[in-house]
């Protein structure tokens, strides 16, 4: 009969304890996860202010190009050429 009452004392044992791991990993699981939101949340703007800037740059390679320097000529060229196609592309729509 003791060992019988020790055996049920210890799986209420046990079984506290994996209760109480099961609570802090679903604590710590919750904190991942609102972690992980505000990481991507993060990687998202980090990411627009690239493209930003990458846009900038290229414009200002284009002036410095139109200023009369002879570097990217090529590149400006295709440049120009590529947003009048875009343009020619939208004009097509409306049109439609």
């Amino acid at each position: 009969m003791n060992n019988i009452l020790e055996a049920i004392h210890l799986m209420e044992s046990k079984l506290e304890k994996l209760l109480s791991n099961y609570e802090f990993l679903k604590e710590e699981n919750k904190l991942l996860l609102e972690e992980n939101v505000r990481m991507s949340h993060l990687l998202e703007e980090k990411e627009q202010e690239l493209k930003t800037m990458q846009e900038q740059y290229d414009l200002l390679k284009i002036a410095k190009t139109i200023e009369g320097s002879n570097q990217n000529t090529r590149e400006t060229k295709l440049k120009i050429n590529a947003l009048i196609r875009e343009i020619d592309k939208c004009i097509e729509l409306l049109n439609v």
